[in-house]
């Protein structure tokens, strides 16, 4: 057990050193070992997860495709440099709601320049609100109706029990979050000197050609002009979460399906064992029926309906406002969306063999200290975050665990804050890019690693968090 433990961390840790696709790839190789060399049953992989990203990054490729996202960038921008001297505080709030929208944190690579741009402008450290801006485009995928952490949240929930909708999540990570992040900005807001009184920074600019590396640029969208069909773009992608919130509110009013099961005849034979027939399917077959057959009533899964309402948005797009299928594929939110689909596909498959293999020993080993310390829990989904640069793929891989472990679920919802933890270790690209946009090398990963501009307000956003979202969730339930 512990052997293939460690093929497992092995596997996740050579992965998050190649970055990007590796994670998912090199996350099968540990997957074989465990499989054809060890000889454990293969877990599942996480299909539903999977389909749900593939539909969402899809829509939000488009609309990045039709010039939809260089909008949202714009107004994020005109309201920042309306409030320069807060951008500390500002600059985080646009990163999380761009992500909330979205539910990819990837957008933030063309907002920072601009938080960067306004920063110099104004004299402040950039460092200040680089940091937290970039903690704050990964914080707000706990918040996203359609990011695949809280889709997984009430999918594997529902299965174990806890029956909570896509709202009543938001409703606790999205103000949990909020105060986590006004907390980090505030502690980000005196962080470091100002760069004119940062002799460091003063004795580089002394050089002419720095000098003007750093103040001669200037990064903005708002020479870009904007068209109808952007906007429009904009509006339908709106509209498709508005009406996924919608139902996953009101989930009275999806359709139901009437199904028979276990099929018999008039002699009591079993016809289609497993299988799922409607009772017309059944009467066209011309089967005798002696009343014993079991029926049930399903409504349509939520995970069905985003990935329909977002499939069914994308396509309007592309018809109504021209936005181009292939520069969808070529762009950021799509390719960074299908990076995470590997991730997640590679990762939460192996944890999922592993776990679903020792599952007796590990409640042996940790039910004692979960169900005193029921709280506890968030230091496990930490910890494996730190070593998985994917919030969904925790979820998948971890929640099935934590369940089966007893743990309820309001208190896994009030934990689920804790599923960030890879600024820990600054080898996510959000963070490497924030580094090289910060023109005036205050933003930097240290010479130790772990002495990063994005660890403090990391500790401190997910410590607040996980705790206002415990105590909010453990009020409402």
């Amino acid at each position: 057990m512990i052997v293939e433990l460690l093929v497992v961390l092995l596997a996740l840790y050579v992965g998050s050193r190649y970055g990007s696709l590796a994670l998912g790839a090199i996350s099968g190789i540990g997957l074989a070992i465990l499989v054809f060399g060890f000889g454990l049953k293969p877990g599942s992989p996480p299909t539903d997860v999977i389909y749900i990203i593939i539909a969402a990054v899809t829509c939000a490729g488009i609309m990045q495709a039709s010039g939809g996202m260089d909008w949202l960038i714009q107004i994020a921008e005109k309201m920042l440099r309306k409030h320069p001297d807060h951008i500390t505080f500002y600059a985080p709030l646009c990163t999380f709601f761009l992500t909330v929208l979205v539910g990819t944190g990837h957008v933030v690579y063309t907002l920072m320049p601009i938080i960067v741009d306004i920063s110099i402008k104004k004299g402040i450290r950039p460092e200040r609100p680089c940091a937290v801006a970039s903690v704050a485009s990964q914080v707000g995928i706990t918040c996203s109706p359609i990011a695949a952490a809280v889709v997984a949240f009430t999918t594997i929930s529902a299965s174990n029990g806890f029956h909570v909708t896509i709202p009543q999540v938001l409703m606790v990570t999205i103000p949990a979050c909020l105060c986590g992040l006004m907390a980090a900005a505030t502690c980000s807001y005196r962080r470091g000197k100002d760069l004119d009184k940062d002799p460091e920074f003063q004795k580089r600019i002394s050089d002419p050609q720095v000098y003007n590396y750093v103040y001669g640029n200037t990064a903005t969208t708002l020479d870009k002009k904007i068209g109808k069909d952007a906007k429009l773009a904009v509006y339908i992608f709106l509209f498709a979460l508005l009406i996924i919130v919608m139902f996953a509110a009101f989930q009275s009013i999806l359709p139901e399906y009437s199904t028979v099961k276990a099929v018999k005849d008039a002699a009591n034979v079993t016809l289609f064992e497993g299988q799922t027939l409607t009772p017309d399917q059944i009467a066209k077959l011309g089967i005798v029926m002696d009343g014993v057959t079991e029926a049930s009533t399903t409504k349509l899964k939520m995970n069905l309906v985003i990935q329909i309402v977002m499939i069914s948005a994308a396509a309007l797009m592309i018809i109504f406002c021209k936005a181009s299928p292939k520069k969808a594929v070529s762009g950021a939110v799509w390719q960074s969306g299908m990076v995470a689909v590997v991730a997640i596909y590679g990762i939460a498959w192996l944890a999922d063999t592993y776990f679903s293999n020792y599952l007796s020993q590990m409640q042996e080993a940790l039910g004692d200290i979960v169900s005193e310390y029921k709280w506890s829990i968030a230091f496990v989904f930490f910890l494996v975050s730190v070593l998985i640069n994917s919030q969904g793929a925790v979820v998948v891989a971890m929640l099935p665990l934590a369940y089966s472990l007893g743990l309820p679920g309001p208190v896994l919802l009030g934990v689920l804050p804790s599923v960030y933890g890879y600024f820990f270790i600054p080898n996510y690209p959000s963070d490497i890019a924030t580094v090289n946009f910060d023109r005036t090398g205050t933003t930097v990963i240290g010479k130790y690693l772990l002495n990063h501009s994005f660890m403090m307000p990391g500790l401190v956003c997910v410590f607040v968090s996980t705790i206002i979202a415990y105590f909010i969730s453990m009020a409402i339930y």
